[in-house]
């Protein structure tokens, strides 16, 4: 009876040991579970591009992803048509992605939102991104009172393209330096057409850039008092925008965008032989100039207002920027580091044409050895960012566009049409003034 007894108790012992064996496993097996999942779990981060850069980015994110096998990139193409709207919706939303694209001139606007990461304490610890890998003009396009918003990812800018033998034709072995030199360069050209309509450059009214890179090389304060209030009737735009308007008078550029319907067409048939543009027009010129033309046009750094000052042109491109509610902004960095590495931006220009943003990546042959380039790489060592406001790009397109075809057909005269401009340019600003007072 007590053996009896005995043994099952043993039984009720060892089932009460089993089970408690059994739990402590099952739990170590759980933790060291939960661990493993833990280390191996897959951080997913949002990305959207613009346009072409949108959908060629995602080939080189197979490469990131197996260099950084915890990190899953989701990408989504935006057009441009759509993409500035989209974002601001995605911001109202609390819904942007983790890293985006901007056009340089957007960042103003999205830094204001307090929607984009300010990125100073990321730059100290990283070995790929630091400011001297880059032209100082185009870094400085995302730099806002001394913070860096955005890491430039391509770059552009705008050069002139030209017709060698019609400059040589002109006495012109070498592209004008001088604004001087260009304005007397284009009237040999116009007179050498001995009364056929042909023009010595294309300056068309729908393009803004070309007054406010004359104006910034004149040395002009486009805004003043802090960018609060519109500056283009002052002394140095003034002097810029009548140079530029004498073309139009002196019939060497033609009128209206109506009479150049293909710029590529006109540029191969001589209607006009310099042309100010940027990268983008490269491929397009090179399907219009073959046969007996493809050895006559080149590339040029812009002139300047004259021997001792340099022709500085616009910096263009788009950056890279991490949204401030990013839960994953380390992942995000990384992103950016590896679309930042020189043999990155290599492959992305083999992509898209898109110009590297890294001056290392301009050693590559591809560009080096590339006869359109040199211009290019002259020029973005003298480019300046336009005024960091987001109402820029209210004012260039929606106003200076439409006074600067009012004065180039007479209906004002300059001084009439820059006073206009400041006026309107002024009621633009004025949230910006109010803004501006309330943070005083």
């Amino acid at each position: 009876m007590i053996l009896a007894m005995k043994l099952v108790w043993f039984e009720i012992k060892f089932s009460y040991l089993k089970e408690k064996l059994f739990l402590l496993i099952s739990t170590l097996i759980l933790i060291l579970s939960l661990s493993c999942n833990e280390s191996g779990k897959e951080t997913v981060i949002d990305f959207w591009g613009l346009g072409s850069e949108g959908e060629f980015v995602k080939q080189l994110i197979p490469r990131f992803e197996a260099q950084n096998p915890s990190i899953k990139v989701k990408v989504q193409m935006a057009p441009w048509t759509a993409a500035q709207e989209k974002l601001i919706s995605a911001f109202a939303s609390d819904n942007l992605p983790d890293v985006f694209q901007l056009g340089n001139t957007w960042v103003p606007q999205f830094a204001q939102l307090e929607a984009i990461t300010e990125l100073s304490s990321q730059l100290p610890e990283s070995k790929i991104i630091k400011k001297e890998n880059y032209f100082e003009g185009i870094w400085d396009t995302n730099v806002l009172d001394s913070l860096v918003y955005g890491i430039p990812w391509y770059i552009d800018t705008r050069v002139m393209f030209y017709r060698k033998d019609v400059f040589e034709k002109a006495g012109f072995s070498s592209p004008p330096k001088t604004w001087d030199e260009l304005y007397q360069l284009s009237k040999k050209i116009k007179a050498s057409h001995k009364g056929e309509e042909k023009y010595a450059i294309f300056i068309a009214t729908n393009e803004w850039a070309n007054f406010i890179i004359f104006g910034l090389q004149n040395g002009a304060e486009i805004l003043k008092d802090n960018n609060t209030y519109g500056n283009f009737n002052g002394e140095k735009f003034t002097e810029a925008f009548s140079y530029l308007t004498k073309y139009y008078r002196e019939n060497l550029t033609p009128l209206g965008v109506s009479q150049v319907t293909n710029v590529y067409q006109a540029f191969a048939e001589e209607y006009f032989s310099i042309y100010i543009s940027g990268p983008w027009n490269i491929s397009e010129f090179k399907k219009w100039m073959t046969g007996d033309l493809q050895d006559k046009w080149m590339t040029a750094a812009l002139p300047g207002p004259n021997e001792n000052i340099k022709g500085i042109s616009l910096a263009g491109g788009s950056s890279l920027v991490i949204s401030q509610r990013s839960k994953y902004k380390n992942e995000a960095w990384k992103l950016i580091e590896y679309l930042s590495k020189p043999e990155t931006q290599i492959d992305f220009y083999h992509l898209v044409n898109d110009l590297p943003a890294v001056k290392e990546a301009w050693k590559d042959t591809s560009l080096s050895n590339n006869p359109y380039m040199k211009a290019f790489y002259e020029q973005f060592n003298y480019v300046v960012a336009t005024p960091k406001i987001p109402e820029w790009e209210q004012i260039v397109f929606s106003k200076l566009q439409q006074y600067v075809e009012l004065a180039a057909r007479n209906v004002l005269s300059v001084k009439e049409a820059l006073q206009k401009l400041d006026d309107d340019v002024n009621v633009i600003l004025e949230k910006r003034r109010w803004m501006l007072s309330r943070n005083k």
